[in-house]
């Protein structure tokens, strides 16, 4: 997550309760259902009124209208333009993704999520006034990428294009020595934040606690320096 999402989900309004997902595709119909197993009320909508009815039938929303989101009078009639967050579901089609996009944002609805297909789509999205775009995708590629080449890396949160915030494994050739032997900070460039410890995470740990191979770390730092860890 890069810094720029992190400022949009902390403008979502706190106690909204209700959302809208427009597109019942895979992705939609798997945003509408967590959020409703979550205990949120969710409206969903497709022009494919077959979409329409399974979404029902299976029970993974509370509400689900057939209309055609390029019509900005039909998200009007259907009480869309009313919703705090709605979430543009309909990535593989670039034209409908736009309109319904810009049709969103003209109508005032304040945070509108919108999935894309391309890199161009991307842009577009932003152009029009999406507030956030996820580019499923791109995202998962990326994520297989660094889970193939850095497979001890756990988790990796971005602060930015070059900064980041790294769950690993315990490197071995750190195993029984201590944080201030280590001496993450003046070989690598990165600062340890937490460590594992009988399954809980101790933040701030103590310099004289040794690390124990197969258990994590978190660190911070330049994903340069990150790279410079032997975590191959």
């Amino acid at each position: 997550m890069s810094l720029s999402s992190l400022n949009f989900f902390r403008s979502l309004r706190k106690g909204n309760n209700q959302f809208a997902v427009i597109g019942l595709g895979r992705f939609g119909r798997a945003v509408c259902s967590s959020l409703y197993k979550m205990g949120y009320e969710v409206m969903g909508t497709d022009v494919d009124e077959k979409r329409v009815s399974q979404a029902l039938t299976d029970q993974v929303l509370s509400h689900a209208v057939q209309l055609d989101s390029t019509e900005s009078s039909a998200l009007k009639e259907s009480g869309i333009y009313e919703f705090d967050t709605v979430i543009v579901a309909i990535g593989n089609y670039l034209e409908e993704s736009i309109i319904t996009t810009l049709n969103l944002k003209e109508a005032g609805v304040p945070h509108v999520v919108a999935k894309a297909s391309s890199e161009v789509h991307v842009k577009l999205l932003k152009r029009v006034g999406a507030d956030h775009v996820v580019y499923p995708e791109h995202e998962a590629g990326c994520e297989l990428a660094r889970a193939l080449t850095k497979p001890n890396i756990i988790e990796r949160f971005e602060l930015d294009p070059e900064n980041s915030i790294v769950e690993l494994v315990t490197p071995d050739v750190f195993h029984g020595k201590s944080i201030a032997e280590l001496q993450l900070r003046n070989r690598y460039g990165v600062n340890i934040l937490a460590v594992s410890y009988d399954g809980k995470f101790e933040i701030n740990p103590n310099p004289n606690k040794r690390l124990d191979k197969g258990s994590a770390i978190v660190v911070i730092g330049s994903n340069k320096d990150i790279s410079r860890l032997p975590i191959n």
